[in-house]
């Protein structure tokens, strides 16, 4: 007997889910996972901290971007439902931030804090959708192996512009106008993983 179709899952099933794990939709499949750990909650308020005064605000550097922290985006026709760590737009783009709950303007930047629990989903999965959507750059940042993956978009996918790694400072595409402390990324020995 041939298996019953699947139901796709909608922002309904997103609203559903237990308040205690992130859901996201991607290709109407509903992922959910625990809501991220403290030591992951470090890493993405210490990259926000390091590029929302240059960026954001001005202050050392450019301004003209929107960075969030983990920010809901609905993106697509479907849509799918995502949460990335962190994203930014330039505000050529999104001239200010919506007061709606989630936004459908796909980001020029996204940042994923990889953890063995959520890397198989952000590259296999999230990836793809953040290419199909068009959105500029994206980091991969593994906080256990100290690296910061520098992905751009072109016609043909995702390029690997620069892998950072060990070193405590860089300055990494798109917000290369200012060194940025990557090191305050990196976990201690004796922490536990960012997941």
């Amino acid at each position: 007997m041939a298996d019953a179709a699947r139901k796709r899952a909608t922002y309904e099933d997103v609203l559903a889910a237990d308040p205690r794990m992130l859901a996201e939709v991607i290709d109407g499949v509903l992922y959910t996972q625990p809501r991220p750990a403290l030591s992951h909650a470090k890493v993405a308020s210490e990259l926000a901290f390091e590029l929302i005064g240059p960026f954001r605000r001005g202050r050392g550097g450019p301004g003209g971007w929107h960075i969030l922290v983990e920010p809901e985006l609905h993106l697509g026709p479907e849509p799918d439902i995502v949460v990335p760590d962190l994203a930014g737009w330039g505000v050529s783009r999104m001239p200010r931030v919506s007061s709606e709950p989630f936004e459908t303007l796909p980001p020029d930047w996204v940042a994923e804090i990889l953890s063995p629990s959520t890397t198989r989903v952000d590259r296999s999965v999230k990836l793809p959708l953040y290419q199909r959507e068009g959105v500029h750059h994206v980091w991969l940042i593994d906080p256990r192996a100290m690296t910061i993956e520098v992905l751009r978009r072109d016609d043909e996918g995702y390029r690997i512009v620069t892998v950072h790694a060990d070193e405590p400072k860089g300055r990494l595409e798109p917000f290369e106008a200012v060194e940025l402390d990557v090191g305050s990324l990196w976990m201690d020995p004796d922490e536990s993983d960012p997941g």
